[in-house]
């Protein structure tokens, strides 16, 4: 019988943060192929046991600064069938912007402090190892405060509050529920979003995607 549960790579330096997400995941049905503590480590389990998701904290061993989310985006190069879900205390936008300009799909960043669920976070995660993208509403928050160009200038209030739900990875009908509108309503606003953005319908592309990465790119972080 084929074993069809998703497959996890956990990499945080807290011995017991470390065992409670693994065991809390084991719980939840998730399979945890592997619960290492630095960078290289993770690198070598993703290696290893080709997981659909990699967790990863930001700052990790030697110097506790950058080595979690260096080997995420090797990672990302090395394996790009392989989602990455940030999972940190430590909100860090230009390393949002290096790992989604990296490539378009399968990324989240969470912030510990904020998942007051663990399903939430095992949501987040079937949804960035389907492809999609999970963010943290104060992380894109705080990407929009550093917005510098144009065209994200040219978003009205409304279309912002979409883009913000969008990159959450949230679909048109969530999106709706949430601004407590109309499906048909969301589906206007992306629209203008990706005129704004300039971005033209692709059979390779995922727009919805794009239209962070755009959003992002003109935010110069």
């Amino acid at each position: 019988m084929t074993d069809d549960r998703l497959r996890v790579v956990l990499a945080e330096d807290s011995a017991v943060l470390r065992d409670g997400l693994a065991e809390l995941l084991t719980v939840r049905g998730l399979e945890v192929a592997a619960a290492v503590g630095s960078g290289e480590e993770l690198l070598a389990a993703v290696a290893e046991y080709r997981p659909r998701v990699a967790v990863v904290d930001v700052r990790m061993p030697p110097t506790h600064t950058d080595e979690g989310v260096r080997a995420a985006l090797r990672i990302r190069r090395r394996w790009p069938e392989v989602g990455v879900l940030v999972f940190s205390q430590h909100l860090e936008t230009g390393w949002v912007t290096r790992l989604l300009a990296d490539g378009a799909a399968g990324i989240g960043y969470l912030l510990k402090e904020r998942v007051a669920r663990t399903s939430e976070f095992v949501d987040a995660l079937h949804r960035v190892a389907a492809g999609g993208t999970a963010l943290d509403p104060e992380v894109v928050t705080h990407l929009m405060r550093a917005r510098r160009r144009s065209a994200v200038g040219e978003l009205t209030a409304r279309e912002r509050e979409v883009l913000a739900l969008v990159a959450e990875g949230r679909s048109n009908r969530a999106v709706a529920q949430q601004l407590s509108v109309s499906e048909r309503a969301v589906e206007k606003h992306v629209a203008s979003v990706f005129t704004k953005f300039d971005l033209h319908a692709s059979p390779a592309d995922n727009r919805r995607v794009l239209a962070v990465l755009a959003y992002l790119a003109e935010t110069g972080a």
